[in-house]
Formats: structure tokens, sequence, C-alpha cells
């Protein structure tokens, strides 16, 4: 059993904002992992995602437990009531909430701001994706959340070159509780192995489909074994409509073929073993608003 420092700090980091604001780029890149997916397209990120990092800041042990969490939405579906209900429960017990906007923010925020305005947790404010933009609109959209939201502080980043992302881990960990470790050491996410090889497939739908596709798709895997020499992962796709599984298809199977293929090597990247990857598309109408299959596919 490990020895815990008595002046150990320890506390869950929640990154919320709106869809396409780069909050996955930035977990990934404070996690040092490839956690959670990417893709340009918004609403990517359907779940609360952890990923733990353990350390040493100024003398003190630490372990932040970040969550990226859905872009803030007003719901459609029941899909998204429960994806914004990862966001509420990633509020209810944050030690320190990272709102996450960018340099193109149109100043529609009200949503989350009206999410975030009663809350006692430290606030830091990010400014996302600077890179794009010239010194004179960074300190144009810094001044303005500066006015216009009391949050401890409002820190401009690019999350994408890793530009001041490194400041901010001082600021958090100054934040967090006196507090033992929530997680084991040597763990990085609370999440089994056979999600992240589903998210790797829905990320390569996402990148390898247009318009409604890959937003009508959920990706469940059934079997993931692992053997000495390699990983044999066996997963359903399901679509809403017949249309729709004939486009993830494509002609004579190549489409799906093809996102076969590139799921396999980032598992194999992911995984550091040989994939054996099977897949089987299914068409389930309107799941996006049937709570039975919502709970079957994990959004409880």
């Amino acid at each position: 059993m490990d020895i815990v420092s008595p002046n150990h700090k320890a506390g869950f980091i929640s990154i919320v904002g709106k869809p396409n604001v780069g909050k996955s780029t930035l977990m990934n890149i404070l996690v040092g992992e490839r956690l959670s997916i990417i893709s340009s397209k918004a609403q990517t990120t359907r779940h609360r995602i952890m990923g733990i990092v353990n350390g040493v800041h100024n003398g003190t042990d630490f372990q932040l437990v970040y969550s990226d969490t859905p872009g803030i939405i007003k719901p459609v579906y029941e899909l998204h009531k429960s994806m914004m209900h990862f966001v509420h429960g990633s509020l209810e017990d944050a030690d320190v909430i990272l709102f996450v906007t960018d340099i193109f923010e149109k100043h529609d925020e009200n949503d989350v701001i009206e999410k975030l305005q009663h809350t006692q947790t430290p606030i830091l404010l990010i400014v996302n994706k600077i890179d794009l933009a010239k010194p004179e609109q960074i300190e144009e959209k810094v001044n303005y959340w500066k006015e216009n939201f009391k949050s401890t502080e409002v820190i401009a980043i690019s999350a994408l070159h890793q530009q001041n992302v490194d400041d901010l881990l001082g600021k958090i960990v100054n934040f967090l509780p006196t507090h033992p470790p929530y997680f084991p050491k040597d763990e990085l996410t609370d999440k089994p192995e056979r999600f992240f090889a589903a998210e790797i497939i829905r990320e390569k739908i996402f990148t390898n489909y247009i318009k409604e596709v890959p937003y009508s798709c959920e990706v469940v895997v059934n079997s993931f074994k692992e053997k000495e020499d390699m990983i044999v992962v066996s997963a359903e796709i399901y679509v809403e409509r017949t249309t729709q599984r004939a486009i993830l298809l494509g002609h004579k199977g190549e489409r799906i073929k093809k996102v076969g293929m590139e799921a396999r090597l980032e598992m194999e990247k992911f995984f550091g073993k040989k994939i054996f990857l099977e897949q089987y598309i299914k068409v389930e109408p309107d799941w996006r608003n049937k709570r039975n299959k919502l709970e079957k596919f994990g959004y409880e």
C-alpha cells in the first residue's frame, strides 16, 4: 500500500462549456493521454470521461481527477438529456471548474453561465484557440470575460499547441483540498477498456461521414477478449434508419471497411497490442429517444 502524505491534495476538476470549444483537446493535454475522442464536429463527447493525474507541485503530492463533459446544449432528444445529466453530475462534485470558451464565441454563453452563476466552486475561465487570433482580439476577449463573468481568473490558451496550458496546473492545485487520493495511483481513468474501443470507432465515424449520420450512430462493444498476441474486439454500430445503414456501409462495404481499418490502427496505438476487429451494423429506429436503449448504451 502506498504511503500517502498528510498534506496530499486531491480533487475533481470539471471541464465544461459549449460544444466545439476544445474541451476534449484540453482534457487530453492535461492528462497526457488521448482519452477523449476529437472531431471538428460539435457534440462529439457524449459521456463524462475521467482522466487521473498524479504528481508533485511545489513539494505537495496531488491527484487531479479531470472530467471531460459533453458540450452544454438545449436538449432535443432524450440522449441530450442524458448528456446534460453527465454535465450536472460533474458540476455537483467539482472542486474546481474549468469553464472553456474560445476566441470565436458570440456572447451566447448564457445557458452555460446560468449553470455556473450560483456555484460556490472556484472557476477558472479558459479562452481557447488563441493561436487563431491576433493579440488585440485575445485582449478584447479576455477583457470581455473579466467584465462579464466574475470568475477567479481568465486564462488565454491554445490547447492544440499547448500554449499557456502549463500555467493551469499550479492554479488548479492551489484550489484543491487536502485529501487522500480518490483512485489508486496507477489508474488513468474510471472507464473500462471496451469503452475506449467503442469511442475510437465512433470517432472514426465522425471523421469519415457528414451531416446526420455520425449523430445517429452509437457503438457498443459486446466482446473484448485479450489474448496473448492480440485483442479481439466485436462491436455493434447502431443507426436509426436503413438509409443510414446503407450510407455507413458504402459501395460494397468499402466505407465501413475504412472505418474499421482506421479504428483498428488507433486501437493498436492505444492498447499497445494487435487488434482483430469485427463490426456489425444494426438498425434501431429512434434509439436517441428510447430510455431503455439509452440505458443499455450506458446513458444512465
